[in-house]
């Protein structure tokens, strides 16, 4: 299941319109939002990973109570769930620079405007962020950022290697987190600029 279909599937299927309305954005504008920044945001997370950073990127997902910003929209859109959005956007792309560029390509091509999307973004994120957390739950976090050994099979090398496609032998199961951030190859047209804004 992709981030794209998680979302679609957070509170029953309503989980997209109810933020939209806190926004008081279009729910077609806010699909058609969702379809750019979520996979973008799910490519965000692997080329940190290919960077060396998948310890960050498991590390933003432990923490069980933040299951609640999947749950419930208003709780995602709260200035307290767009702070945590926030937060995690700036850690899978290193710095401000990045939320704002995805940011600023969104609105040029969804036609929303740059003020709203700044909100909107967070709030999705914060709510991806709960829906992976949900998914993967401390345990399972635990175990795969504590593989045994240190080299390019086993360890955090593992994950990266299971996580961009290489091999497994020797390293934990990836297969959970690769399939949340792109399980049907359903990249975002945001994909080809992402270098442009990830530090």
């Amino acid at each position: 299941m992709s981030l794209l279909k998680l979302l679609e599937q957070a509170q029953g299927g309503q989980g997209l319109s109810q933020l939209a309305s806190q926004f008081g954005l279009d729910e077609n504008k806010a699909g058609e939002l969702s379809g750019l920044l979520a996979p973008a945001i799910g490519s965000a997370a692997k080329e940190r990973a290919a960077q060396g950073g998948l310890g960050d990127v498991l590390g933003a997902l432990k923490g069980e109570g933040q299951g609640g910003l999947f749950d419930d929209a208003a709780q995602a859109a709260a200035p307290e769930g767009q702070a945590q959005g926030m937060a995690f956007l700036e850690q899978l792309m290193g710095g401000k620079q990045g939320p704002e560029g995805l940011a600023g390509e969104a609105a040029s091509r969804t036609g929303v405007d740059m003020a709203t999307i700044m909100k909107f973004l967070p709030a999705l994120a914060a709510m991806l962020q709960g829906g992976m957390q949900k998914n993967m739950p401390d345990s399972s976090i635990n175990a795969m950022m504590g593989g045994s050994g240190t080299g390019s099979s086993g360890g955090l090398g593992g994950l990266v290697s299971g996580l961009m496609g290489g091999g497994k032998s020797g390293g934990p199961d990836l297969g959970m987190l690769n399939g949340l951030l792109d399980a049907d190859g359903d990249g975002s047209p945001l994909d080809d600029i992402l270098g442009k804004f990830m530090k």
